[in-house]
């Protein structure tokens, strides 16, 4: 797809609230419910605390419950020319790979190695329906959002680079932007670039009519009945 550039200040806004939040806001731009890119089922993340991962979409298709059929120097061959794609694109970019073994998958391709390679290459950080390693020596500012945690790397090997690729029911194509945290991921269409700034400050200011009354003294049924009406009249 044709990748757009992202305005500084949505990307530092899209850094500071998390996932859902972004989701309904995605809703509010749209004005409508119903966006449905987003990942199904819980997901393991290597740094709960950290700050979203937001960036354009580098795919790639991995495989490693088998060895491969192919000759050794193509397997090597393609796995530099999967890094040269990774180092490709605009900025900020996120690694998100597909293993083709799922369920079943058994191979950390997400590990100490290719966290510092991804991370020194200007990746922003991966996520993944496959499975990550190494937790207390990965390197700090690139989390992972992976499928599972495990001990091996098995027979891992790259197979496809920069096709469109599915992570737990998400589809995801080369240049899409995604939004990932603990919560899971999403693909933030580009027809809603332009006002997703306004749309995030919008919920905000909508769960805020909710939230203050609730966490404030004296807070009962008759005072939600009341502050409830405002909420339903301002949200999507």
């Amino acid at each position: 797809m044709a990748e757009r550039m992202i305005d500084p200040s949505l990307l530092a806004l899209l850094r500071a609230v998390d996932t859902p939040t972004v989701c309904n806001a995605i809703e509010v731009a749209q004005g409508q419910r119903g966006f449905d890119r987003y990942t199904r089922g819980t997901m393991q993340h290597s740094r709960p605390g950290d700050p979203a991962i937001v960036g354009f979409a580098r795919t790639a298709r991995i495989s490693g419950l088998a060895p491969p059929t192919e000759p050794p120097e193509v397997i090597r061959a393609r796995r530099m020319e999967y890094f040269r794609s990774m180092a490709a694109g605009p900025s900020p970019s996120v690694a998100v790979i597909e293993d083709v073994d799922a369920p079943d998958c058994v191979a950390g391709w997400w590990g100490e190695v290719h966290v510092a390679v991804h991370k020194g290459l200007g990746l922003a950080g991966a996520v993944t329906n496959g499975v990550m390693r190494d937790l207390d020596v990965m390197d700090e500012g690139f989390p992972v959002l992976a499928g599972s945690i495990g001990v091996s790397h098995a027979f891992v090997h790259v197979t496809e680079i920069g096709t469109p690729v599915t992570v737990h029911g998400l589809r995801v194509a080369q240049g899409e932007l995604i939004h990932a945290d603990r919560h899971g991921a999403l693909v933030i269409p580009t027809e809603v670039f332009d006002t997703l700034k306004a749309a995030i400050r919008t919920v905000m200011a909508s769960e805020a009519i909710v939230l203050g009354p609730a966490r404030a003294p004296g807070f009962d049924i008759a005072k939600l009945e009341e502050v409830w009406a405002a909420f339903e009249a301002a949200r999507t």
